[in-house]
């Protein structure tokens, strides 16, 4: 590949791009971008959420003081009008009226949050000590190690020696919120330490989850590890999810103008020239991709510097942004009109969102959360240290998927396929049949599939984990034989859809066997999932295949047994493709159950 020539092509694009903007949509453009930076940095401070719920209530009363200091609460005076009118969310006279709406009820509770709170701080300030007389130290530790220690602790205290100490589960963070005050339903006056009565229900304290007055300072506090059982609450990273998917949202809109452009080149014949000139079309796929790449690291790196990242925020999201231009560009490609084209834009934007988002979600929970490059970002954001086998583990799936995704699309970058208006499943065999010269070319797509099956099974791992083993499981394990199945057949289907191979049973059965053969060395790469620590889910060891605690002579029949299984799946889908469509999706059916039992049996022999 010539970069003399893939720069020119790049820079054609910008300028093409640039001048192909209406003064509307810039216009409009500019707006949307302007009101997003004005809103961000107030929503990133929780000024959104100051003065939500209107109090009347007198200054004289022991209630206004933790009123005007929270956040959430507004003062305002008393009116029983007011009140009736909805103008005021609670009224305090000499009892609590609370609105008989939802927001009245949320009302309520933060004014119930912020007596407990002004409570606690003004009896801390009188004696510390007798305030919060207990406090809790968690520690977070794996679930294997959980048996190990109740297994060596004695009756007074746990292995190590220290006395009393729980084994660190999320359960000990949930401790109950202290009574404070003698009133009944938060009627009562304020006691003769200063502290208000109160509903005597324990609460969230001070450890709760909404966005903080400090700006990004605070905004990853989340709870805490220790201190008194009220300000002890479970590790999310709510408030870092929110502005790590702040990274997402502006590639919707790049991938959009990208996929425009594609399928410009195709409306009107309009890519003819281009595909003429004397450049290969990798040259001009690279070239028309790289400022679109490029815009995708620029606006991350602003969102990153805006929000507190580094670059390893940027390193992190750049496999996103790729798989997200690979796959628009096979949409666009595919697409025979603007109107399918939207369909497969937004197929793509929630496809690639979930499967970044969902994990995410576990980070510091789970190891799951080692799937998403988004994991990385949320870690970044809170300044946790970051494992190098997570980066390496989130990224090569989306790396090599970009990589085929591009490969797959230039196979029908050429003017018999962009001009012609097929389907979109046709003209996907028609992308595979064009890496087809050979009977030994099905196992290398068998291959380069390999990281396609890897993204599908790891997104249906997280979407499936927590629930109970023995319902995920079999949804796992057939979910998983289907995608394998297709991706080892379909290859073969292309072949003899194409009239590459010719249509022999013989000829079935050795392409069966190659592509089985294939994919089998495939997936012994998938192995490197045991350093970032799925196989110590027992739904992460029965899609990976990892992790079994079995004998020498077993561990070799479980190496060589998928081999044989690969092979007689892939023959039977292989000989019903030979017939056609039909036949072959009968025949593809018929290796996915096969597939299945095979799994279900192992995992329950061996698991």
């Amino acid at each position: 590949m010539r970069i003399r020539k893939v720069l020119r092509i790049s820079r054609w694009e910008v300028f093409r791009s640039a001048g192909g903007i209406d003064r509307r949509t810039l216009i409009f453009t500019l707006v949307a971008l302007l009101l997003a930076g004005a809103i961000l940095p107030f929503a990133v401070g929780g000024g959104i959420y100051d003065g939500l719920y209107v109090v009347g209530v007198d200054e004289e009363s022991p209630y206004y003081e933790p009123v005007e200091q929270s956040s959430t609460l507004r003062t305002a005076p008393p009116s029983w009008s007011a009140f009736t009118s909805g103008e005021l969310d609670i009224l305090i006279t000499e009892e609590i009226n609370v609105g008989d709406t939802q927001k009245g009820e949320a009302a309520l509770s933060e004014l119930q949050d912020a007596i407990r709170g002004h409570n606690a701080d003004r009896i801390t300030e009188e004696n510390a000590s007798a305030a919060s007389p207990i406090s809790v130290n968690l520690r977070y530790i794996d679930r294997d190690t959980v048996s190990e220690i109740e297994d060596g602790a004695d009756g007074n205290g746990t292995e190590d020696g220290t006395d009393g100490e729980t084994d660190g589960g999320a359960d000990n963070g949930t401790g109950d919120g202290g009574e404070e005050g003698d009133g009944e339903d938060g009627s009562t006056g304020g006691t003769e330490d200063g502290s208000v009565g109160g509903d005597g229900t324990g609460g969230t304290g001070d450890g709760g989850l909404s966005f903080p007055s400090g700006g990004l300072d605070g905004l990853f506090g989340g709870g805490g590890s220790s201190g008194t059982p009220s300000s002890i609450a479970p590790p999310f990273p709510f408030e870092s999810l929110i502005l790590a998917f702040a990274f997402l949202v502006p590639l919707n809109f790049v991938v959009q103008a990208y996929s425009t452009s594609i399928m410009n080149e195709r409306i009107g014949r309009r890519g003819a020239l281009t595909l003429a000139s004397p450049v290969s079309r990798y040259e001009i796929i690279a070239g028309k991709t790289l400022p679109y790449f490029a815009a995708s690291l620029v606006i991350t790196s602003v969102i990153a510097v805006a929000v507190g990242g580094s670059f390893v925020s940027v390193a992190a999201v750049a496999p996103v942004a790729l798989v997200f231009l690979a796959l628009t560009f096979v949409g666009s490609m595919f697409a025979r009109s603007y109107k399918e084209l939207t369909f497969v834009t937004v197929f793509v934007s929630v496809f690639v969102t979930t499967y970044v988002f969902v994990p995410a979600i576990f980070t510091d929970v789970d190891p799951i959360a080692a799937i998403s490059p988004l994991s990385i970002v949320v870690q970044d954001l809170q300044n946790a240290p970051i494992e190098p086998s997570w980066f390496g583990f989130s990224s090569a799936p989306l790396l090599f998927s970009s990589a085929v995704l591009f490969s797959l699309g230039a196979g029908v970058y050429r003017e018999e396929d962009m001009f012609t208006q097929i389907g979109v499943p046709h003209k996907a065999i028609d992308a595979l049949a064009s890496w087809l010269h050979r009977r030994a070319s099905v196992a290398k797509v068998s291959i380069v599939l390999i990281p396609f099956i890897f993204a599908v099974q790891l997104l249906v791992l997280a979407a499936l984990f927590a629930l109970p083993i023995e319902v995920s499981l079999p949804i796992l394990l057939s979910i998983a034989a289907l995608v394998e199945e297709t991706a080892k057949s379909i290859s073969v289907y292309a072949g003899f859809a194409n009239s590459i191979f010719e249509r022999t049973t013989k000829n079935a059965l050795v392409l069966g066997t190659l592509s089985g053969t294939g994919f089998f060395v495939g997936e012994k790469m998938m192995h490197v999932a045991q350093v970032v620590g799925l196989d110590r889910l027992e739904a992460g060891r029965a899609t990976l295949g990892v992790g079994f605690d079995v004998t020498p002579a077993v561990a070799v029949a479980l190496f060589f047994l998928p081999l044989v299984l690969h092979v007689t799946v892939a023959c039977i889908a292989s000989v019903g493709a030979q017939y056609g469509r039909r036949e072959y999706v009968i025949a593809l059916v018929g290796a996915t159950i096969l597939h299945t039992i095979y799994n279900l049996t192992v995992v329950s022999l061996v698991a």
